[in-house]
């Protein structure tokens, strides 16, 4: 039996790192029509290229260093003074998701802290932040993720501007804070994040999050009211209503009979199946939908964890599950876009300048969740193992790193 050429068994290598070039080119199709000018396109480009590349630090200097420019001031005056609208970027973002990741998915919402030493950059507080797991000088930023059974990626952000920062006018001046941005909490923030993503079409199985959402009954009542799917953690003394009467999770989990607690997973993890005892109560319909509680033990130490439902009447208990353990997907975000694009090394202090650049991290972000659909379905095809290497200029290969982190090689 004759033996493959060392070039036919490099060719499904080259294919795919054909296609993941071919894709980063197109990413650079549809950013050009944000840009008036072709120098700030070309450097957005380059921008979004480097915070793929393999900068230990990925701010300013580290990114064009990337680039191969002598200074910074190219991506300084992109994220500065550039003529160009991040929140259109944005939204497009979304779309890409979409037709990536497919659609039916779901929208995780969630907040990320980044630690700062100074006063000066707009936002930045002494607040709590899971970051660093308690109250730290630092930014916070929301999030919206998005989850399908092929991927998840950011695809929306807003910095949370404290109280202080918004009633003073010499901090708003200098953090360059647009005159009708006012104070808006994280659920607020949240909210509008979902409503641009609903109101561009996109319609998510469930959306999901933490207590500091869950909790908001204006966030909740904003998705009843449009008949979207929720499944939110609440706390154990969060008020909801049962018949006339207003209940507790933490006292209603009383009632739940053992026979209706059952052993499902929240989707895979680490060590294996998340394994937890979980059970559901319903509680008052609204708008032809059902309202729940759900109830999640832990099998070693019996803790109990709450959620608020809002679903169809025939949903599933295990659909609810799934969903709540879809909320992890943000998480694992947040770890993958601060590690592979630099979304915590920028040193910008304004606004527009932190908008702008996160609105770029999302773009690389979500191209790597693409690059990753492309190399499981190389895998799938059989056209031999992901590349040890793409055999690309260290300078355009932007994949390289992103394959070996992901052990896709």
């Amino acid at each position: 039996m004759q033996r493959p050429s060392a070039t036919e068994a490099q060719a499904p290598e080259v294919r795919l790192v054909g296609r993941l070039v071919t894709e980063l080119e197109a990413i650079g199709s549809w950013l050009q029509p944000h840009f008036r000018r072709r120098e700030a396109h070309a450097t957005a480009v380059e921008y979004v290229k480097a915070l793929l590349g393999r900068a230990q630090r990925k701010n300013a200097w580290g990114l064009s260093e990337e680039a191969g420019h002598r200074a910074p001031y190219a991506f300084q005056h992109l994220l500065l003074r550039a003529k160009w609208s991040a929140d259109a970027v944005r939204d497009d973002v979304l779309e890409y998701a979409r037709r990536a990741l497919g659609e039916g998915g779901i929208l995780a919402v969630d907040e990320t802290g980044f630690l700062k030493k100074g006063e000066k950059s707009v936002g930045v507080a002494r607040q709590y932040t899971g970051t660093a797991g308690k109250v730290e000088n630092a930014q916070v930023g929301v999030f919206l993720s998005y989850v399908t059974p092929l991927g998840h990626a950011l695809v929306d952000r807003e910095l949370y501007l404290p109280e202080p920062w918004t009633e003073d006018a010499a901090r708003r001046q200098a953090g360059g804070i647009p005159d009708e941005v006012g104070f808006e909490s994280k659920p607020a923030l949240a909210q509008g994040m979902l409503q641009r993503a609903l109101g561009a079409g996109l319609k998510p199985a469930w959306v999901v999050g933490d207590e500091v959402y869950g909790r908001d009954s204006t966030l909740r009542r904003f998705l009843e009211d449009l008949h979207q799917p929720y499944v939110l953690a609440v706390a154990s003394n969060t008020h909801v209503w049962r018949g006339f009467y207003q209940v507790k999770p933490g006292d209603m989990v009383k009632e739940v009979p053992p026979e209706a607690w059952g052993r499902l997973s929240a989707g895979a993890g680490t060590k294996g199946p998340r394994l937890y005892d979980w059970a559901r109560m319903r509680l008052n319909r609204h708008l032809g939908l059902s309202r729940w509680l759900l109830f999640r033990r832990g099998l070693a130490d019996g803790k109990v964890a709450f959620y608020v439902a809002h679903a169809r009447r025939n949903a599933s208990l295990e659909s609810m599950v799934r969903a709540a353990g879809s909320r992890w997907a943000v998480e694992e975000d947040f770890e993958s876009a601060k590690n592979e694009v630099g979304l915590a090394d920028y040193e910008v202090r304004t606004w527009t300048a932190w908008h702008r650049h996160m609105t770029l991290c999302l773009v690389a972000h979500v191209f790597l969740a693409a690059a990753r659909v492309g190399v499981v379905a190389n895998q799938q095809l059989q056209e031999g193992p992901p590349p040890k290497a793409l055999g690309l200029p260290r300078r355009r290969n932007p994949m390289r790193a992103f394959l070996a982190r992901r052990g896709l090689h």
